[in-house]
């Protein structure tokens, strides 16, 4: 087996390597790496995501730098902040013992003049986003004049974002008898030009099939009514019960929708999209990476760049009209060597897309009837025998404590405390499924029954509402009161931003939240009304991200939408 000393790596980027627990090169390191520190020509390499990319133009432009020179003398352009941040990271985690280099990454988003002091003081290495690079070319504080090696790293999502002027602009600031690097997961036409227009007698790499997915992805469907598809979305999740996933939509409001949906149902999960702050943003994927998180609903665009190892599903709830887009989302999963699952929950208007996806993928997705309750709740309950099996039992810390328990527990036979740990575990999932319907897809017109079912399951699943005036009632469920915050959708907060301020406003026990409605300037919720004035004091002089809460038991006889509106202009005639 090939290693990265034979590639000609230096001892001490090896060293580093070695640290970050690479033994050996991948694929792509392995073709690239050689090239890049000989005197080869431009390279197109088509490697999907997770392929280890970053190390195979990292380690080679990292060994070509002169430490001794401090003005730029390499560029890695990417197509997101998100991306730019990660090959930072990792550059600088390859470079630990080459002190003298120093890698900069400037994006959007971010203050430009801590990234006109970081240019200053000298950097090799400018990993950028084209929009925030050309800014500072035409302020005159970043002269390219000096780069040897350019690398265009996820080049087919810059061409789709619409960055091939801002590219051409960059490439024009470049010397000519540059090195040029092209990495994509796919291989759309705009590439070619872009080869044939800047690149020199380039050379195509190709690591595993073009536009094909990860070898060690699933690919599944379910095939079902449009209006079914949340429902199936939680079948889905509920049936793994160890999921680490992102959910991919077609639309920002999708994604928050269906992210809110799974919140308030009781789920793991957060959304990311474009229209959260980038602070937002940065929480999110933050408590994504760490597991605090365990269902990530996204979009597209916002996804990249979050590279994030051991997922075990990627969702698509719907299929994208682009091929290398499915392509891109699937090979997310599956990554060094390990099985990943791609799903698709699509209805059968989606059929056509599917099978065209098959053809250009070379792969065909096997059909799966959503799970049913029966099978879900086996499954989950096999999950928890297992965890007892292995968990980790610390005899002389819990010895002081086992007689006691012991002495409270022993009126109670094996069996009644097997029943006992069971519930405590199950008892929500046992009673939402105790009359759930079948959801898969059928090709008849549904029974009278059948629709019956289906409307009390939407009723269950508290649909959301159609328009803001059923969001703006002002009674609660029985046994609950609505509450009032002055802070809506227009303010960027959703509802898992109000969960996670009650969470970390509230001791003791945790409030249960029923049905939320996001308004643009307020929001309207349920809590149980032994709860009710303990959340509205928690709240009322709170702040989010800079602006003080006020909260109350919501007022039948107020006009909220006037309020608010009211506020809108008085913040509009203090910015103006």
């Amino acid at each position: 087996m090939t290693t990265f000393e034979e590639l000609g790596v230096s001892q001490p980027l090896r060293k580093a390597v070695e640290e970050l627990g690479f033994e050996y090169p991948m694929p792509v390191q392995e073709r690239v790496i050689p090239r890049l520190l000989g005197d080869a020509n431009d390279i197109i390499a088509l490697a999907q995501t997770g392929t280890g990319k970053t190390a195979a133009f990292g380690l080679p432009l990292l060994q070509r730098i002169d430490p001794a020179d401090h003005t730029p003398q390499a560029l890695i352009l990417a197509p997101t902040r998100e991306l730019c941040l990660q090959i930072g990271s990792d550059l600088a985690d390859f470079s630990k013992y080459i002190p003298d280099v120093k890698v900069l990454p400037v994006y959007g988003g971010s203050s430009i003049e801590s990234q006109i002091r970081g240019l200053k003081k000298g950097v090799q290495i400018i990993v950028a986003t084209p929009g925030r690079l050309i800014d500072l070319i035409k302020r005159g504080v970043v002269r390219l004049d000096g780069v040897h090696t350019v690398v265009l790293d996820e080049a087919d999502e810059m061409l789709n974002m619409g960055f091939l002027d801002s590219i051409e602009e960059i490439l024009s600031n470049i010397p000519a008898d540059r090195k040029m690097l092209l990495f994509s997961a796919t291989m759309p036409p705009d590439i070619l030009k872009i080869a044939k227009r800047y690149m020199k007698d380039y050379e195509e790499l190709v690591v595993g099939t073009r536009n094909e997915g990860a070898e060690n992805v699933r690919h599944i469907y379910y095939m079902v009514n449009a209006r079914d598809k949340y429902l199936a979305l939680k079948r889905v999740v509920d049936n793994s019960p160890n999921i680490y996933a992102i959910v991919f939509c077609r639309t920002r409001r999708d994604t928050q929708e269906i992210a809110d949906n799974l919140i308030r149902d009781g789920y793991n999960a957060e959304a990311l999209h474009g229209d959260l702050s980038q602070q937002q943003r940065d929480i999110v994927m933050k408590k994504f990476r760490d597991r605090v998180v365990s269902i990530l609903v996204a979009t597209d665009v916002a996804a990249r760049g979050l590279d994030v190892d051991n997922l075990t599903h990627v969702i698509n709830y719907g299929l994208p009209d682009d091929t290398a887009v499915y392509t891109h989302r699937s090979g997310r999963t599956g990554r060094a060597g390990k099985s990943g699952v791609s799903i698709a929950i699509i209805h059968s208007r989606e059929k056509g897309k599917m099978r065209e996806i098959e053809r250009i993928i070379g792969k065909t997705f096997e059909h799966k009837d959503v799970p049913t309750p029966e099978h879900i709740i086996e499954k989950q309950l096999y999950n928890l025998a297992d965890r007892i099996e292995r968990v980790k039992v610390n005899e002389t810390e819990i010895a002081p404590y086992l007689s006691g328990i012991s002495r409270k527990l022993e009126w109670l036979s094996e069996e009644d405390l097997l029943k006992r740990v069971i519930s405590l575990e199950f008892n929500r999932l046992l009673d939402y499924y105790k009359d759930a319907p079948k959801i898969d897809f059928i090709d008849a017109k549904p029974s009278r029954s059948e629709r019956k079912a289906r409307k009390a399951a939407a009723e269950r699943e508290h649909e959301r509402p159609k328009n803001d005036r059923e969001k703006d009632r002002r009674t609660a469920e029985r046994g609950f009161e609505r509450v009032y915050v002055n802070i809506g959708k227009r303010d960027g907060f959703f509802a898992g931003n109000l969960i996670d301020m009650l969470n970390r406003l509230i001791n003791g026990k945790r409030v249960d939240v029923g049905r939320i409605d996001l308004l643009p300037g307020y929001t309207l919720f349920d809590v149980k009304k032994s709860d009710a004035r303990k959340v509205v004091g928690a709240l009322t002089g709170a702040e989010f991200y800079g602006k003080r809460l006020h909260s109350e038991i919501a007022d039948p006889e107020r006009d909220y939408s006037r309020i608010a509106e009211k506020r809108k202009n008085k913040a509009k005639k203090t910015a103006s």
